[in-house]
Formats: structure tokens, sequence, C-alpha cells
């Protein structure tokens, strides 16, 4: 029998939670999705940002004590926990017991559920963890859903002259993203995570995940509409 073909995806904390509350719409879509390509005899790996959460109770650290960068870390580590354990219960008895919490993790899951997973260490984002977790897993391409259709050379609500990018590579990616990490930050993709993923010759798709018509047709075969950084 083939083994099942596993996608990991990377999905953004944005698309999960904004500042006007938990995006319950998108989160139902998102899993019918995601239940209908697993009933084709697809599996999932999905690794939770923190996104709006995270930066709220980021923001309020700083605001109130100047927290240090190990301590927003945390806060941030924990926000994208909470927003795994959201997916988890609402994807109900379809979802793996528990969540990965380090990337050398065993995965057990001979019943074929979605698997979700979080932030782990600071200094780490959760775009490390998933391309941590497809190195190990073996995973030459992972898939980073967030609230963008396309990366861009610099930033599109800064500069009216930024062009879309469909197609880079690593090295030219990391001159745009750099190669520092601060937690909160809000990258199209982490840097040191691009550096990973340069060095295990994996691959990053960039997709909107709220456009969900468009990421149905990709895990069907029907094409990309992103940026691919190879």
């Amino acid at each position: 029998m083939a083994k099942p073909e596993t996608f990991i995806l990377s999905l953004g904390g944005s698309l999960i939670s904004r500042a006007e509350g938990i995006q319950e719409n998108f989160l139902k879509e998102f899993k019918d999705l995601i239940v209908q390509e697993m009933k084709k005899g697809k599996r999932f790996l999905i690794i939770c940002g923190g996104g709006n959460t995270a930066r709220t109770y980021q923001q309020a650290a700083k605001n109130i004590a100047s927290a240090k960068s190990l301590d927003l870390d945390w806060v941030g580590i924990q926000a994208s926990r909470l927003n795994a354990y959201l997916l988890k219960a609402i994807f109900g008895p379809l979802a793996n017991e528990g969540i990965i919490l380090d990337p050398e993790q065993k995965i057990n899951n001979k019943r074929n559920l979605v698997v979700f997973g979080a932030g782990f260490k600071p200094g780490r984002s959760t775009d490390y963890m998933a391309a941590l977790v497809a190195q190990n897993q073996g995973a030459k391409t992972m898939i980073n859903l967030s609230n963008i259709d396309y990366v861009y050379n610099k930033d599109p609500k800064k500069f009216k002259d930024a062009q879309i990018i469909k197609e880079i590579k690593w090295s030219d990616f990391r001159k745009i993203v750099g190669n520092t990490w601060t937690p909160g930050l809000n990258m199209p993709f982490d840097p040191i995570a691009s550096k990973l993923c340069q060095k295990n010759k994996t691959q990053v798709l960039i997709m909107n995940g709220s456009k969900l018509d468009k990421v149905k047709d990709f895990l069907n075969g029907r094409g990309f509409v992103g940026t691919l950084i190879k």
C-alpha cells in the first residue's frame, strides 16, 4: 500500500486571530477543506503561528515593563501553542493526540489524523519549527499560508513601486529578509528558517491562506498561485 501524501503547513497566526477576534469563518472553511482532502488520502502536519495574539501580548509586556527578548519570545511561543490547541479542539477526533512542541519529537500517528504543532524555544519562530519538521520528516517542500498573495522585493505598504516575486532563489530571498530574528517579527518567512531551508534545499511555497479555493487547487495539482522560494 502506498504511503499517504503528507503536506507540511506553516499556518500564519494572522489567519487564526486578528485584532477583531478569532477568525471563525476562516477556521470553519479551513477545517472543511482539510477534511475533504483527508478523505482523498492526504495527510497534514500543521504548525500554527502566534499572529496578533502574540504581538498584542508582547506589546503589552514591552509597554509596561520593557520586557527582555527572552520573555517576549516565550510569550509568542505560548500564543502559538494556544492557537494550536484551538485548532486541535476544532478538529476534534480528527486531530492527533497532543501537539508537537519539539521538532525532534517522534510522531505517533498510526490513524493518520491531523497533527498540530507550535513554537518550541526562544529565538526560533514557528516557520523555523515547520522547517525542522520538514527536515525530520524528509519533506522537500512545505507550504506557508499567510495573509499575502505574493512576496515583494520590498514592503508594498511603504513603496508604491514594490514588485511581485513569483519565484526566487534562497540566496536572493535572504537578501530581502536579512539574517536576524526578533520576537514578533513580521516577515513573509523567518530569516533563520530561510537559512535552514536553503541548507536543506527545502522549497517553500508562500500562499494566501485566506483564498482557500487556490489552496485547494494546489493540493489537487491544479496550479499554484503565490511565491516559490527554492
